[in-house]
């Protein structure tokens, strides 16, 4: 059964200088099977709008999913180095996901995601980034 929640996003990335950027978006956040899933829509706050995130959560492993003006499939497994492509509206970019640290602590009630990675797109210098999820559903 979908919950209604709030999903707040924290990133920062060393490209940006350790500014710190945060979203807070009201969605889902649900239960299919194995696997836990929250689903928002960007705003043109974002820079994304007409895109729909969804991020899933199966064992150990947390996957970013965007469809929309933006689209694409990065997945993040506890020091193991995943490729991905990156669809926006000037091209498609090829980005290199290397986790460094994968912490998740998260149930029915919603939870906390951690992540820290090393992000290299098309050959470019890895940038350090770090991101949080906070899911909570409005039942809490």
């Amino acid at each position: 059964m979908k919950k209604r929640a709030i999903i707040t996003i924290k990133s920062n990335a060393s490209m940006e200088n350790d500014d710190l950027i945060e979203v807070i978006s009201p969605g889902d956040f649900y239960m299919d099977n194995d696997t836990f899933k929250a689903e928002y829509d960007e705003t043109e706050i974002s820079g994304m709008d007409g895109t729909r995130t969804i991020l899933t959560v199966r064992g150990k492993s947390f996957t970013l999913e965007r469809k929309g003006s933006t689209a694409t499939k990065m997945d993040f497994k506890n020091r193991q180095q995943t490729t991905s492509l990156y669809q926006t509206p000037y091209g498609v970019l090829q980005v290199n996901i290397d986790t460094k640290k994968l912490n998740i602590d998260i149930n029915e009630e919603g939870g906390i995601i951690e992540v820290n990675y090393l992000m290299t797109i098309e050959g470019q210098i890895p940038m350090n980034t770090n991101l949080s999820v906070h899911i909570k559903t409005n039942e809490n």
